[in-house]
């Protein structure tokens, strides 16, 4: 089986080619395998080319996908354009001569975020001697993942200056092709473990030397910028998220906007924003503690009041109550503050505003079973709910018939 012809190892601005139709996939999704190729599959962190693949009979087809086989194929995935909607990958034959056409805004968006990994590889390398392990290419981000314990701010910092000078510097990027034992001599930032008699190597002038099989820049200027976004630790050490080229002005347009809004509801400039998000943050929880107490007070003050207009029926104090404009938090906190202030308390509550709810309890020691309660209640509301001896609750879909099945409880248990 003869491998394809890869175009994009000799030309990543390749946009647009010939080639033959080797084979047609029908199944379990539309595929065409061409004798040659500028699709990049995706490979080494790198996502794939799309863009779209017509015959000389003007059948068009978009590539959704392009994926490498083991054979050393290229698989390009289609599927009609809305203006060709007839068109059917199995209408080709082998042999038949196509055009392919690249998404060129995807392509130099990826020759950006592939090139700049490399960059900034290897700024992280000669600086610290940190290497990195993996690479990952996302939609809207990239992230590398460096084999260190530790990762401070300031090489964070530093490493992102040398790759933006290195950029600025507008350094050549090379590609050539060397066997397996020349590149055990070049001195690679990492030797890859395939073992392949060639190897591609890029060649970023007397900065970095790696094997790769990806689409790259010509020109370090080419890349633009770097952008460092965001570090975190992960089990094989730590991982750097970054933008590089259009990337990076995008996502930095899409930071000033979220921070100048931000700023503008605090009418502060948008440097102030953290401090102004702190003080906000450290008046919430401020705020929330004296909600919960006052809750708790509240509940305390509203138990003692209903157990003191309650009576005491064989020898139980059963207090019932629909709490329209309470969350089921408090009907809870009210509920167990029925059942500690007396020894004798049976609570039937509910809240009816937001999601209807229900909360039964009692006393330490009185006979009922409030989970099985619970459980038969809410089955006839058509909810869900359950609990233990003492203490549970549920949730319905709606309020009616909450205040019926409720006093139906409360006769029984007081029969």
């Amino acid at each position: 089986m003869t491998m394809t012809e890869r175009l994009y190892y000799h030309d990543s601005f390749l946009y647009d080619f010939d080639a033959e139709v080797r084979e047609v996939v029908d199944s379990p999704r539309p595929a065409l395998i061409l004798d040659r190729t500028a699709f990049y599959p995706t490979s080494g962190g790198q996502v794939h080319d799309t863009g779209s693949i017509t015959s000389d009979s003007n059948a068009r087809f978009r590539v959704t996908e392009a994926a490498d086989t083991e054979d050393g194929r290229v698989v390009h995935y289609v599927e009609a354009v809305s203006d060709n909607q007839n068109a059917k990958p199995g209408q080709l034959t082998p042999g038949t001569r196509v055009r392919g056409l690249i998404d060129a805004d995807r392509r130099r968006d990826h020759m950006q975020q592939h090139s700049g990994q490399h960059v900034l590889s290897a700024a992280f390398l000669r600086l610290f001697g940190i290497a990195t392990v993996s690479f990952h290419m996302a939609e809207d981000y990239c992230s590398i993942d460096l084999e260190t314990p530790t990762l401070t701010k300031e090489q964070v910092e530093a490493a992102e200056r040398l790759a933006n000078e290195i950029i600025l510097e507008n350094r050549g990027v090379d590609v050539r092709f060397v066997t397996r034992d020349e590149a055990g001599k070049l001195g690679l930032r990492k030797l890859p473990p395939t073992e392949r008699d060639e190897l591609r190597i890029i060649d970023i002038r007397d900065f970095d030397l790696s094997a790769c099989g990806g689409t790259h820049v010509a020109q370090t200027g080419q890349i633009a910028s770097i952008l460092l976004r965001k570090t975190e630790k992960v089990r094989q050490g730590w991982r750097v998220e970054f933008v590089a080229g259009q990337r990076a002005v995008a996502t930095a347009r899409r930071d000033f906007t979220a921070l100048t809004e931000t700023a503008a509801l605090f009418s502060a400039h948008i440097y102030d924003v953290p401090q102004q998000a702190r003080k906000s943050l450290d008046e919430i929880r401020s705020l929330r503690k004296q909600r919960e107490q006052s809750q708790e007070e509240l509940a305390t003050a509203l138990a003692a009041a209903l157990l003191a207009e309650t009576a005491e029926v064989n020898g139980r104090k059963l207090v019932v109550r629909t709490l329209a404009d309470r969350e089921l938090n408090f009907v809870k906190l009210l509920a167990q503050k029925l059942t500690r202030l007396s020894p004798h308390a049976v609570a039937l509550l509910a809240a009816t505003s937001l999601q209807p709810s229900l909360v039964f309890a009692q006393s330490a020691g009185l006979p009922f079973d409030m989970g099985a309660l619970m459980k038969e209640t809410v089955t006839k509301l058509g909810g869900r709910g359950g609990g233990s001896k003492d203490l549970a609750q549920g949730g319905v879909p709606n309020a009616d018939g909450i205040e019926a099945v409720l006093k139906a409880i409360a006769e029984k248990m007081m029969a």
